[in-house]
């Protein structure tokens, strides 16, 4: 039977016949006299090899140990000894346009990717909306047989249909996935994430105090997804695409493992710079020639900073550090479960980060992310405040741009621009059974859109002409298997255009052309992240602002060849274009965070009042009612016990930015939490008595916002019960342009990282009486003028009981 074909042994039980030919066994007038036949079930191809994505966040060419790093990642080194790393991966700077480049193989422009969801714009090239035309490698091997799962973060769907008003066509079980479990936006607190099990939000199964993080969370259903379908059909391939939220925002990892680094960071970034850059000349990780950018002039001088300082960011990067190698470890208890059933040999492994090391820790490190999408800065008191409690639960913290710089070495700048230090990542391919060489390194130019072909190739499988009834676009990647074997053979991907919030770039055959905006820095531009470039502008650009590099002498561009290769400089500005025009990149939009507060389409019409139901799942900020820097209102009807009630009645946000409103001690309470910088709590006069109530705050704005400074607008809270003055203050200043990074809106509770600290409550925070409903109104029209609404309100609610 081992020399049979496996189709041949599958069919010496029951006779098939495949989808299309006709049935082939025999129909006679009765059972006796007839043959039955059966129509085939989908089979991948005898032998096939599974596939494995992880896609780290945030990971810089010079964050793992095998690239030259001193941070410890044992098990990532093992992957590159058994395989190959190379050292030309190219992203697009961003993490949402990346991994559609991963997942498709299209250009970030051609999957409507310019920037993350969240910064859509109304254009083909960047509305956020990956064409169904641009099928993902799941879906396509969905059709050969396989299994297919996703772990962790998604951030491909458009931030508007995240909801469970769906649709639901573009979460990861409408995209050829048949589990998932994960969170659906760009990043998610460690401890308290927003998780989504196919396609219904679920809880963490434990908390911090039990010992909870996301990573080994995710590694456990990891398993159990490959487990659960290997044990009923051990033959049958998965395609896994793992994806933890490790190393973005928030730096979270339980204290020993951040402790191991303790000392490790003390000299400085240009210390790790200088130190990272001699290992990655020893490993052959960059050229022979290559001289290592120069310290940036939006970095601190380490040697400058006071002892305080020395000592905050040496601890955030310890815990940055610590962190990774938790993820390491994660990593490798995955791949030791591949080995373990034996399946390790036969999985075709690619392992990479979707951009450069982040700077969304501004200048000084934060402990509050969210502090960089308001614009709001960071304050050095605070931070050192937070020093022993960074890495944990409480905040959501990020190293300053000194590591920012320092994990990307030996390359210029950082994740959002398309400089090297931007969009050159490590990427590590391995598979035992089908690729010989092991621990090599290959140079050969690659991009993200590779991957799927390159996989395609190894596997043997055409890109189909249609999936589902439609019909494909054109992968537009290269395949690197011509590498696997051959150090010397020459990259197929020649040409390669980036572009990111106006920052661009392009590659051809080993030259590099590089329009920096807002500029080589924030310092010698005068210009910061977001500042707009208009018309006039790009062709002043376009004269004046292009800078050429020669890699092949050069791979840390490091001299600027524009006025002394001129004819060459004007071919690739001319090349840019004529990508551009080919992938839809056009406009150009240079607005930064500012993007992120533009209005969309939405799935329901346009309103002014909303109504919510407790017990339902967490409503999206994206898809509830804009309530920032505008007058608005928030009424439950709510039932409290004759012994009282505590709790919270609605809450939006969580330890990043939000509000929440509640009763403690009897009173009604708001408390509203300006970035995690400052904390308001206003409450009422007295107790809420027992019985039926609308319960409700009222936000009027008295100023204006100062998007541009971090400053939502000012107003007055007023507290009442029934439509009567309980209570009521100041908010001195708002989140202007987001509340949190991923909680969103709920009835009833204020779960996962909470609005307000623990001197207030602790969550979830589930209110003890009854909510009926809630109603959210932006008419800006006053519940104390508007007794006769209230009435009607709290009517109505309890006709619905």
């Amino acid at each position: 039977m081992s020399n049979l074909a496996w189709d041949e042994v599958i069919g010496m039980a029951l006779k098939e016949y495949k989808s299309g030919q006709a049935f082939n066994g025999v129909i006679g007038r009765t059972f006796d006299v007839s043959e039955p036949a059966w129509p085939s079930p989908l089979r991948a191809k005898e032998g096939a090899a599974n596939v494995l994505f992880i896609v780290l966040d945030d990971t810089g060419f010079g964050h793992l140990q095998c690239y030259g790093s001193p941070i410890n990642t044992p098990n990532i080194n093992a992957l590159a000894k058994e395989g190959l790393r190379y050292t030309n991966m190219h992203t697009t700077a961003l993490c949402s346009p990346s991994r559609s480049c991963f997942i498709n193989g299209r250009n970030h422009h051609s999957n409507g990717m310019s920037c993350i969801t969240e910064g859509s714009i109304g254009f083909p090239g960047g509305n956020g909306i990956i064409p169904f035309e641009n099928g993902f490698i799941s879906e396509i091997l969905l059709e050969q047989g396989y299994n297919t799962y996703a772990i962790g973060k998604w951030h491909l769907t458009p931030t508007e249909q995240t909801s469970a008003a769906g649709p639901y066509s573009r979460w990861p079980l409408g995209r050829g996935f048949e589990r998932y479990y994960g969170f659906l936006g760009g990043d998610t607190h460690q401890y308290y994430p927003e998780l989504v099990r196919d396609n219904m939000q679920v809880e963490p199964e434990a908390t911090p105090e039990e010992g909870y993080h996301l990573t080994p969370d995710l590694v456990e259903k990891a398993k159990a997804m490959i487990a659960d379908a290997k044990q009923v059909a051990p033959q049958k391939p998965f395609f896994m695409y793992f994806c933890p939220g490790a190393q973005h925002a928030p730096h979270h990892v339980p204290r020993e493992w951040a402790d191991k680094y303790a000392g490790k960071f003390d000299k400085g970034w240009d210390h790790y710079r200088e130190e990272t850059f001699k290992r990655q000349k020893e490993l052959g990780v960059i050229p022979e020639n290559t001289v290592m950018s120069r310290h940036d002039p939006d970095v601190q001088d380490w040697d400058s900073l006071s002892a305080d300082e020395r000592k905050l960011y040496a601890r955030m990067m310890e815990v940055f550090a610590g962190f990774l190698e938790h993820t390491d470890h994660y990593i490798g208890e995955l791949i030791q479960f591949l080995k373990e059933i034996g399946e390790y040999d036969n999985t075709l492994i690619m392992l990479v980060s979707d951009n450069g090391s982040s700077a969304e820790g501004g200048p000084t490190g934060s402990v509050n992310e969210n502090k960089f999408f308001n614009n709001v800065p960071d304050n050095l008191e605070q931070n050192l405040k937070a020093l022993e409690d960074i890495g944990g639960p409480k905040y959501f913290n990020h190293f300053p741009w000194g590591w920012t710089h320092a994990g990307n070495t030996p390359y210029r700048r950082w994740k959002r621009e398309t400089y090297r230090g931007g969009v050159s990542d490590p990427f590590i391919i391995s598979w035992p059974n089908g690729i010989k060489a092991k621990g090599e390194v290959r140079t050969q130019f690659c991009h993200g859109i590779d991957m799927v072909p390159t996989v395609l190739d190894c596997l043997g499988v055409e890109p189909p002409a249609t999936i589902r009834g439609v019909t494909q676009a054109p992968i537009e990647g290269f395949s690197l298997k011509n590498t696997f074997e051959d150090a010397a053979a020459r990259g197929l991907h020649q040409t390669q255009y980036f572009e990111m919030f106006g920052h661009r770039s392009l590659y051809h055959d080993g030259w590099r052309a590089v329009c920096p905006w807002p500029g080589t820095s924030f310092v010698e531009s005068g210009r910061g992240f977001g500042d707009p470039i208009d018309h006039d502008k790009l062709n002043e650009l376009d004269a004046e602002g292009w800078e050429l590099y020669d890699l092949t002498n050069d791979a840390a561009e490091t001299v600027n060849l524009a006025d002394k290769e001129k004819a060459k400089l004007i071919e690739m500005i001319g090349m840019w274009y004529a990508e551009a025009g080919k992938y839809n990149v056009l406009p150009i939009d240079s607005r930064g965070t500012l993007r992120l507060g533009l209005e969309r389409p939405q799935i329901a019409v346009a309103r002014t009042k909303y109504v919510y139901y407790p017990g339902t799942q967490v409503v999206p900020s994206s898809a509830g009612p804009r309530l920032l820097n505008v007058a608005h209102s928030v009424s439950v009807h709510a039932t409290i016990p004759e012994d009282g009630a505590q709790g919270a009645l609605f809450s939006i946000g969580g330890n990043d930015g939000g509000f929440c409103l509640y009763i403690k001690d009897g009173k009604l309470t708001y408390g509203y939490n300006y970035v995690a910088d400052q904390r308001f709590v206003i409450r009422s006069d007295g107790a809420v008595p027992a019985g039926d109530h609308v319960l409700s705050f009222e936000f009027e704005p008295t100023g204006k916002p100062d998007l541009a400074k971090g400053k939502g607008a000012p107003g007055t809270v007023k507290l009442l019960v029934d439509g009567e003055p309980v209570g009521g203050g100041d908010l001195p200043v708002t989140v202007p342009i987001q509340y949190g990074l991923a909680a969103g809106l709920v009835v009833g509770c204020d779960n996962g990282a909470p609005v307000m600290l623990e001197d207030e409550y602790l969550p979830p925070f589930n209110f003890t009486g009854t909510i009926h409903k809630a109603l959210v109104d932006i008419t800006g029209e006053s519940l104390e003028d508007k007794e006769e609404m209230i009435a009607a309100y709290l009517k109505a609610a309890m006709a619905r009981q």
